[in-house]
């Protein structure tokens, strides 16, 4: 039990171990999700789903859908509107991006971040590298990757069918 986390283990003398600056950020970043999606349901939701079931143009089968449109759309705009303008073009590529690549991981049934990941695994450092080196090559060797056609997309590389799933949805810039 040395280096598990114990909740008591200051009230019987014992610290408790200390947490990297990425595991607080963790915490921080997606531990408070539950409490800020009561918060978001207190500023819009309950609003919202009455203005919804009130709603006679949409119709019934329709409603839910776009409930939940409406519910990421307006978390997409707070979002957005917390950043400062600098940093919002930089955050919606990357979520872009990363719709894109979910988009083709549940299209072709993979895991393309995890499919990468366990071929560079498979990379072994050569004697004559250093630690670097190696670092580097593997960091060369995951870009290009991307490029690759790959039998898991039916011979699509990565990069062409997350842009056509980026496309497809207006996601593109």
């Amino acid at each position: 039990m040395a280096n598990e986390f114990n909740p008591n283990a200051g009230l019987f003398g014992d610290d408790e171990p200390e947490k990297s600056p990425e595991q607080l950020l963790d915490e921080y970043a997606f531990g408070k999700n539950p409490n800020r999606s009561v918060a978001m349901e207190t500023l819009f939701g309950k609003r919202l789903i009455e203005d919804v079931k009130k709603e006679q143009n949409i119709p019934e089968e329709a409603k839910e859908s776009f409930l939940f449109k409406a519910t990421v759309h307006a978390t997409l705009d707070m979002i957005m509107e917390s950043l400062s303008p600098e940093y919002r073009e930089e955050v919606a590529t990357s979520l872009d991006s990363f719709i894109g690549l979910n988009l083709v991981n549940q299209k072709f049934k993979v895991d393309l971040v995890e499919t990468v990941m366990t071929e560079l695994g498979k990379v072994e450092q050569n004697a004559d590298e250093s630690d670097e080196q190696f670092e580097s090559r593997l960091m060369a060797m995951e870009e290009g990757w991307w490029s690759i056609p790959q039998p898991i997309l039916n011979g699509r590389n990565p990069n062409d069918a997350i842009q056509e799933e980026m496309v497809k949805y207006g996601l593109n810039q």
